[in-house]
């Protein structure tokens, strides 16, 4: 990893444990209750408040929920009041965090159950460490093919097919073929179906 990139996480996740730290406080919560609701350790949420760590996606996504707010907000995200919120390709940069690189794609400060995330799953990503959290996810593959290993079950997927399951079980990405792979992750913290919001 090249210097300058280096430089750059180590910025931004002093930015973000910055920003939990002023999210959390701003509620009057303790470390232990913001460990409470996102189901992370207070000495992980410590370090991470720090800036001492780099955070999972899993990990992002739990604080996002347990905050009530689309995750792009926990990096100082911009607020738009309208009823359309458009986030502009090239507006936010990638982020880095377990070996995966993504950027939220939902925009504003409007409640919201769904993060929509754009990830890319580097070709040379190492480690096999499983993770899981609160919800569930839908992804979309856009470019290249993966293996999505679900607690004891591996599924390989390619580009233009979709997976959907419970992020309470352990789960990990890995590209194939030698190339980087694109996917489009939909999470959503309180699973609903959809029909129940009609009725």
């Amino acid at each position: 990893m090249s210097p300058l990139i280096e430089n750059r996480i180590l910025h931004e996740m002093a930015d973000l444990g910055a920003r939990i730290k002023s999210l959390r406080t701003d509620r009057n919560w303790t470390q232990d209750e913001l460990a409470s609701r996102s189901s992370l350790s207070k000495s992980y949420l410590s370090r991470l408040e720090e800036g001492e760590r780099q955070p999972s996606l899993a990990a992002i996504l739990s604080i996002a929920t347990a905050f009530g707010l689309p995750l792009n907000e926990l990096f100082g995200g911009s607020h738009d009041s309208g009823n359309c919120g458009i986030v502009r390709a090239g507006s936010d940069p990638l982020r880095q965090g377990n070996g995966l690189y993504y950027r939220p794609l939902l925009s504003g400060d409007r409640a919201s159950n769904l993060q929509p995330i754009h990830v890319i799953v580097p070709a040379d990503r190492t480690g096999d460490e499983l993770y899981c959290h609160e919800g569930e996810e839908w992804m979309y593959v856009i470019k290249g093919s993966l293996s999505l290993i679900l607690a004891s079950a591996r599924y390989e997927l390619s580009t233009g097919d979709a997976a959907h399951f419970d992020a309470r079980l352990p789960h990990r990405l890995a590209a194939l073929g030698g190339r980087d792979a694109e996917i489009i992750l939909v999470a959503c913290a309180m699973p609903r179906k959809l029909l129940s919001s009609y009725l």
